[in-house]
């Protein structure tokens, strides 16, 4: 059995040369994302763990979602291993839950809350405490290992519908995430000049910073998922399975993956350690 990229479908090959090539590029793929992903995200899990203060409250959701990136990289792990050994391949389906829903869930969060922080502060004030996102933090991993039952039981036998369900849920989240950030740049164009002085500059800059980082999630998760979306729609469209269809959306998904993390590392100047 040849497992396609992400095992999201599983192809019947149709030339040796060309599964041979496209085995080849998935494997150095999910080795890279292995061997650099996961000192990256172990690093950053790390670096907000051991921060004094409030550092877990304040970076609560990305360090579930580098947690989240570390179950991709044992997945990754997992689909180089299953080359040669059939017996977890249970467990690289069941993982791959998570990463279908892992990333754009914290994603999703993470715009919520500049959102809330930018549009609504008496609301962001009231559930700014640890608590209150351990709750939230629950619930989506909840959430996410619903999806990896899902998925260890529909990508073999019934890929149609995981293709439905990649593709919808993409939208889903696209949509939240985009909504935050029309939500924050209209909060900014109303920062003008005739505006009362008691907003200050650093409220502004506030603001603004919550704009980027909400646009570079979207414009990331678009990346990470629009490639995918677009081979499951011609999945579904020609009945057809191609393997190579989908090393395009690996490349992105592995790429996107190294986003949050630079960003984190940048906030905290400890981008030169991994220079």
């Amino acid at each position: 059995m040849n497992n396609s990229t992400l095992n999201f479908t599983v192809p019947e090959p149709s030339t040796t040369k060309a599964i041979g090539i496209v085995e080849t590029v998935n494997i150095c793929m999910h080795s890279f994302s292995f061997l650099v992903g996961l000192p990256t995200h172990c690093y950053v899990a790390w670096l907000i763990i051991s921060r004094a203060g409030n550092g877990v409250a304040s970076e609560f959701f990305v360090l579930n979602l580098s947690v989240s990136e570390i179950g991709f990289c044992v997945n990754c792990l997992t689909f180089v291993l299953s080359q040669w050994f059939s017996f977890i391949v249970d467990f690289k389906l069941y993982l791959i839950g998570l990463i279908i829903s892992g990333r754009p869930l914290f994603q999703c969060l993470i715009c919520v809350e500049y959102y809330l922080a930018v549009v609504h502060p008496v609301t962001f004030l009231k559930y700014k405490p640890l608590r209150y996102k351990v709750i939230c933090g629950s619930v989506t991993w909840i959430i996410i290992l619903g999806s990896c039952l899902c998925c260890m039981f529909t990508i073999l036998r019934h890929y149609i519908v995981h293709m439905w369900f990649l593709s919808v849920q993409f939208l889903f989240f696209f949509l939240i995430q985009l909504f935050c950030l029309v939500a924050v740049l209209r909060a900014l164009k109303q920062s003008g000049p005739s505006e009362r002085r008691r907003e200050t500059e650093e409220e502004n800059h506030m603001k603004r910073r919550a704009f980027y980082l909400i646009l570079i999630t979207t414009v990331t998760m678009v990346i990470t998922y629009a490639p995918y979306c677009i081979s499951g729609f011609l999945t579904i469209v020609t009945g057809k399975i191609f393997e190579a269809q989908w090393v395009p959306g690996l490349f992105c998904y592995v790429l996107a993956g190294f986003v949050q993390p630079v960003l984190y590392l940048h906030r905290a100047r400890k981008l030169s350690c991994l220079l």
